[in-house]
């Protein structure tokens, strides 16, 4: 019988098991299925904290309901009675010392109209008359390839993209626009600049595609994202788990491979799959000619910092969701949820509760890595004193430091990853690389990514 051992327990590597799992029941096929976790829990960066009142996301916070396999995928795990939608879409950029709204007719900040164009209070109005040259001027030579930041300011002018639109896709994607390929962000604007002739009007056109579902654009669980952790566990019934043991080394021997763990254990396997951080895969492998790749990817840090108070959430100064940092706002932080109002579930008596994110790319990361908690919640309340004017000290809090985890995908990922790939067939063939660090860091993204993980293994079983 063979057997087949996924490292790494985040969403990629449970859903890998799980698909796996079902295929070999729906085949009548037999195969040992070991899940190896160096934490004492699975879920990676998905991880729900209960504090009094306050239910907190310490790292991913929802999932995009648009993405096709999400529905199908919780109605298999008879998640559905459980789920619950944002509460509202609008949202907001601090700019200039205060909040403007990001006009509600846009998709990332790129307006679906003339009109939304027109009513926008970020761009003055020569960064209006510039962005109307994406009605006439065509694309003679973008491909997906080349930077999201390059193709938007080229058709949508600079003052837009620097003003309305980077803050928000640079708030999703973690990353500068022009360190950021089309493929790896917005493959689809390419498309309609195409097809359209213009960004505008292919968006437009294909307005029901992001604004169908209404205000409902991500969706939770009653009991916190963790309950898609806890269900994938309960499934996984034909599968050894092994939690808080590190794989320390991998090796091949004859036509199989050996996982040695910090336990002294060690584990034959004839198919391995890394759903690790691509820096943990490359400390397994330990492969020069690999590290040429692997040291070209990229992570970045994130600092997260929750504040619950005892004041109504109706307190908030404006209606929406959170807001955005632009460059020129004297705000530390680069976003803020005010969570209880966008997920109503949070918050059991309706209290306040705002999640703010540094990310390194802010100038003081450094100084703010080397902060002890209560230093880091004096940071958090500046800001939020700046921005929302709330003074007070919060009832709950939580701080959440995230090193060195968080994928960039700059401008030669897709080409690093495609090389990895070639070289990992060659020098290491049924070890598979699997999950955020190389193939879409959104949740939707890392179930697909589990999903064709387990369909390459079934064909070779």
């Amino acid at each position: 019988m063979k057997t087949v051992v996924v490292i790494g327990g985040g969403i990629t590597g449970l859903s890998t098991m799980y698909y796996l799992q079902k295929t070999l029941k729906a085949q009548a096929l037999k195969a040992r299925l070991i899940l190896i976790e160096s934490c004492e829990r699975l879920g990676g960066k998905i991880k729900t904290v209960q504090e009094g009142e306050f239910m907190m996301e310490t790292g991913a916070d929802s999932i995009v309901s648009r993405k096709s396999n999400v529905a199908p995928f919780l109605e298999e795990l008879n998640l559905q009675e459980d789920v619950v939608y944002n509460a509202t879409g609008v949202s907001f950029i601090h700019a200039d010392g205060g909040l403007k709204q990001i006009p509600e007719d846009s998709v990332f900040g790129i307006p679906l109209s003339i009109e939304s164009l027109a009513k926008s209070n970020l761009v003055s109005a020569e960064g209006k008359v510039e962005a109307l040259k994406d009605f006439y001027i065509t694309n003679d030579r973008f491909t997906k390839n080349d930077s999201i930041g390059l193709f938007l300011e080229s058709f949508l002018g600079k003052e837009l993209v620097e003003k309305q639109i980077a803050p928000v896709i640079s708030g999703v994607y973690s990353g500068k626009l022009e360190d950021l390929t089309i493929a790896s962000t917005l493959p689809y604007l390419l498309d309609y600049k195409n097809e359209y002739g213009s960004i505008i009007r292919g968006l437009s056109e294909n307005k029901k595609i992001f604004k169908g579902s209404g205000d409902k654009k991500f969706l939770s669980f009653k009991h916190g994202v963790s309950s898609l952790i806890d269900r994938l566990e309960d499934e996984l019934s034909e599968v050894e788990i092994y939690k808080g043991v590190k794989a320390e080394g991998l090796e091949k021997v004859g036509s199989h491979y050996r996982i040695s763990l910090d336990d002294e254990r060690q584990l034959d396997a004839d198919f391995v799959v890394l759903s690790t951080l691509h820096s943990a895969a490359q400390s397994l492998l330990r492969d020069e000619e690999l590290d040429k790749d692997f040291n070209q990817l990229t992570n970045s840090s994130l600092i997260s910092i929750y504040l619950g108070f005892d004041i109504p959430d109706s307190q908030l100064p404006t209606d929406g969701t959170g807001f955005i940092v632009a460059d020129n706002s004297d705000l530390v932080c680069n976003a803020c949820t005010w969570t209880s109002r966008k997920w109503e579930h949070t918050s059991e008596n309706h209290h306040l509760l705002v999640r703010l994110f540094y990310k390194s790319s802010i100038p003081t990361y450094g100084e703010m890595q080397q902060m002890t908690q209560e230093e880091l919640l004096q940071v958090a309340l500046q800001d939020i004193k700046k921005s929302l004017g709330i003074t007070g000290k919060p009832i709950k809090y939580d701080v959440t430091k995230w090193h060195d985890t968080m994928p960039n995908y700059h401008i030669k990922h897709y080409e690093i990853v495609q090389s990895l790939e070639k070289k990992m067939a060659e020098r290491y063939p049924q070890v598979m690389l699997a999950g955020c660090s190389y193939y879409g860091v959104g949740i939707p993204d890392c179930i697909a990514n589990g999903e064709r993980t387990a369909q390459e293994i079934a064909k070779y079983l």
